[in-house]
């Protein structure tokens, strides 16, 4: 199965920068002109440089173009907690819409993660999270498609983490987590139902088993004024 083509343009920005053509703090070329040169819509390239952003590789800065993100100090935490552990703690109900859910060939980002091989499958799901009926994040988690096998859908969006350790006996482990600021897009603040523009939490998180494989690969936004993150040193 060959990768969409968003997800090529993607690998191809992606290495890219990492030759060199662009560096860090760059501006990349408009939206107009990659598109020609890729000989694609503007909507397919526009995905492509969305999840290049999503995972933080570049940035958009309004009124001004898109450039390659500068290194951000990224904070290590330990220990894996689920989102439906979090909400039961903060006295909340968990629940999830489900936007997308689809197996698929993994983007360069996703088997460098996953340390996987280029002809391993993927599953990518888009969800909101909810606690209590408000919505919390907006997230896009990648998981190996082997590590799930025999697992309903039902199972895999209703409880991830509950569902591995139960039915497949996989228990998860450490995580380690980059935590950024960010603005909604205007996409992101209808499914969180908030202003465009409005302040974001984005949170990039690699969750490992206690065996050490990599499991899940998640980006996620939080909605600035409903989720923190509290660390203990």
């Amino acid at each position: 199965m060959a990768s969409p083509v968003y997800i090529q343009i993607h690998n191809q920005i992606k290495a890219e920068i990492e030759e060199g053509k662009w560096a860090v703090g760059a501006k990349i070329p408009a939206e107009r002109e990659l598109s020609l040169h890729f000989d694609v819509s503007r909507m397919t390239l526009r995905q492509a440089i969305q999840t290049l952003v999503d995972e933080g590789i570049l940035e958009r800065r309004v009124g001004s173009g898109t450039y390659v993100s500068n290194q951000k100090v990224q904070e290590k935490m330990s220990g894996v907690t689920s989102f439906t552990d979090l909400m039961k703690a903060a006295g909340k109900v968990a629940s999830s819409k489900t936007i997308s859910y689809h197996m698929t060939m993994p983007s360069q980002s996703e088997i460098d993660q996953l340390k996987l091989e280029k002809d391993q499958k993927v599953l990518r799901m888009e969800r909101i999270r909810y606690g209590s009926g408000v919505p919390i994040c907006y997230e896009i988690a990648t998981i190996p498609a082997e590590l799930i096998n025999g697992l309903t859908k039902e199972e895999i969006t209703s409880s991830l983490y509950s569902s591995l350790e139960n039915k497949a006996k996989l228990f998860p482990g450490k995580a380690m987590q980059s935590v950024s600021a960010m603005a909604a897009s205007e996409k992101i603040a209808e499914h969180l139902e908030v202003k465009r523009g409005d302040a974001l939490l984005r949170v990039r998180q690699l969750s490992y088993l206690q065996d050490g494989r990599p499991f899940e690969y998640v980006h996620t936004q939080y909605v600035g004024d409903r989720f923190e993150f509290v660390l203990e040193r």
